[in-house]
């Protein structure tokens, strides 16, 4: 199968590469044509998975599919950004007929949920990578950024974090999935879901956020330089889920949340006096500390001591 045949077949006639709002031109000429409204922004995004590294090279490529979309989807959401289009760009060891009729298929799936449109891309022989860059739109002013934190906001998370960590001996093939709980996490780690309605309800409201891929402290790392401020992390009140505590021990559990990165969650600062409404419109969001004046994150105990961090963070390079 050669490569328009291939792009044709997968990908071309895909429902998300169909045009749609904002889509003036999608897949068949040079570039895809894209419409900004008057007074809003594009928010751009790249993101580069590569086999052996970001996914294990023998997976479900359903999965994968969803995943690849779903890690650069968050970006969008961490910006506050409302979904446009994306393209990809395949690296591909062989073109297997079943293989990425699959992706294909998890591609449309997270299309789908994130409202976002195909609309181009490129297709090359070699070891299995995915390249994906993904499009919002924003209104002018109101994205949301790292460094807008100020003294006194509340440090917040959108849920529940280090499920994905917790199923990385899952996926890695080091434990058996055994169960509900491990089912839960699994599909945490294949099938994230990008917070795109939160983060647009965080414009006008939030001092800073990101999206949680590389770990909680890692990543509230960026915010305290980006803002210059310090973040202080209340251990009691990280928010754990009950298939990671029963799969891997409160202790362990606790370090998932804090360093094991891939939780597509929001981490952002608050002003305190509107924690409330925004809790009463997103019950799963929850408070874990606060922005100090200083530098870098600070971990407390349960009685409000200083404790020494995990070393923790994916890194890229």
């Amino acid at each position: 199968m050669g490569e328009f045949e291939l792009i044709r077949r997968y990908f071309a006639s895909a429902l998300c590469a169909r045009q749609g709002d904002g889509v003036v031109r999608g897949i068949g000429d040079d570039c895809a044509l894209l419409s900004v409204p008057a007074g809003e922004q594009l928010a751009i995004s790249t993101d580069t998975l590569v086999a052996g590294v970001h996914f294990p090279e023998a997976c479900d490529a359903f999965q994968l599919g969803q995943r690849a979309l779903a890690v650069s989807a968050s970006d969008l959401a961490a910006m506050g950004a409302t979904p446009l289009a994306f393209t990809l760009a395949i690296t591909l060891p062989d073109a297997s007929d079943a293989w990425l009729a699959d992706f294909a298929r998890g591609l449309q799936a997270m299309a789908q949920d994130c409202a976002l449109a195909l609309v181009g891309g490129d297709t090359t022989r070699g070891p299995l990578s995915l390249t994906l860059t993904v499009f919002g739109r924003v209104p002018a002013g109101q994205a949301l950024l790292r460094s807008g934190a100020q003294v006194g906001d509340l440090l917040c998370v959108g849920g529940e974090l280090g499920d994905a960590a917790g199923a990385l001996p899952l996926v890695l093939g080091q434990r058996e999935a055994g169960g509900d709980s491990g089912a839960a996490l699994l599909a945490r780690y294949w099938s994230p879901q990008p917070q795109l309605a939160l983060g647009q309800a965080l414009r006008g409201r939030a001092t800073a956020a990101l999206d949680i891929s590389d770990g909680l402290l890692a990543d509230c790392g960026h915010i305290a330089s980006a803002s210059q401020v310090a973040l202080q992390i209340e251990l009691e009140r990280l928010p754990l889920s009950a298939p990671l505590r029963a799969f891997a021990g409160e202790q362990q559990a606790r370090v998932c949340a804090l360093s094991g990165g891939d939780d597509y969650r929001l981490a952002f600062t608050l002003p305190p006096a509107l924690f409330d409404e925004l809790q009463a419109d997103w019950p799963e969001v929850r408070a874990i500390g606060r922005v100090l004046a200083g530098s870098g994150v600070q971990l407390l105990d349960a009685n409000g001591q200083p404790i020494e961090s995990p070393r923790g963070g994916y890194q890229h390079f």
